[in-house]
Order: structure tokens, then C-alpha cells, then sequence
């Protein structure tokens, strides 16, 4: 089955995955997503870039209603999940939280992963990123 991203501009690849952002030749300001123009004010052309794809959880919290579309409820119902902020060293990106709610802490090491949102009428695998924290050793 194929997969396709929602917002095709977000990644810079799907396998494997990675976010795509922006870097400013002057300054170095990264943004995510992707930017054409500097946010400084410059005027400077952005540089798409490859973001890191582990980071760390700067801070999250529990969604516990359902959102507005694009959002579907899975075939069994809304269920609550984790969203956060994870800090990739040169920006800090806000995205879903997968896994077990009770390995989340500030500070939890996570990696970027692709998320099913649900199946295309054509039958490819529609996904948008998110993060789970890295297993420990």
C-alpha cells in the first residue's frame, strides 16, 4: 500500500522519516515548518533542511477532547492522546505524543514516527509525523 503525507511539505522523507525545515543562510534561524522568508525580518530566502529526528520533550500535555477536522476518530471512538513540544536541538516542534501516556516526562528522549490517520479512497496509507519516546536500554 502506498503512503502518502497529509501535508506533503512537512517531511523531507517518509522512509525513512524526517521533518523538513528551514534554515536562514544569515542568521541561522531554523523553523518547522518550512518558511520561504527569514521570521527575523531580513528578507532572507530560507534553505529547506533535514531536522533531526530524535530530540527531547520539552513539554506535553494530554488532549482529551476530539479535534476539528481534518481530525477522524479511529474506527472504535476518540481516545485521549499525548501532544507536546520536543526540542530537535536547533527548534522545538509541537506534535502528537504516541505510546504509553506513563513514559512521558520533560525531558524523555523521543523519535520521529509516522502516524496512520486512515485510509485514502484510492487506498493509500495517509500519516502525519509524531514522536514516541526512544526505548531505554
Amino acid at each position: 500500500m502506498a503512503v502518502t503525507s497529509i501535508e506533503p511539505s512537512l517531511f523531507a522523507s517518509l522512509e525513512p522519516p524526517r521533518l523538513a525545515g528551514a534554515k536562514c543562510p544569515v542568521c541561522a534561524t531554523v523553523t518547522f515548518p518550512v518558511q520561504g522568508e527569514c521570521p527575523r525580518g531580513d528578507g532572507s530566502i530560507m534553505e529547506v533542511i533535514e531536522l533531526p529526528d530524535c530530540g527531547t520533550l520539552w513539554t506535553w500535555t494530554v488532549q482529551s477532547f476530539e479535534p476539528k477536522p481534518p481530525y477522524r476518530a479511529p474506527a472504535g471512538g476518540f481516545k485521549p492522546f499525548g501532544v507536546g513540544y520536543v526540542d530537535l536541538g536547533d527548534v522545538i516542534v509541537e506534535g502528537r505524543l504516541t505510546g504509553k501516556l506513563e513514559d512521558l516526562g520533560v525531558g524523555t528522549p523521543m523519535k520521529l514516527s509516522l502516524l496512520d490517520l486512515w485510509p485514502a479512497v484510492t487506498g493509500e496509507q495517509i500519516v502525519t509525523y509524531a514522536f514516541h519516546a526512544e526505548e531505554r536500554s
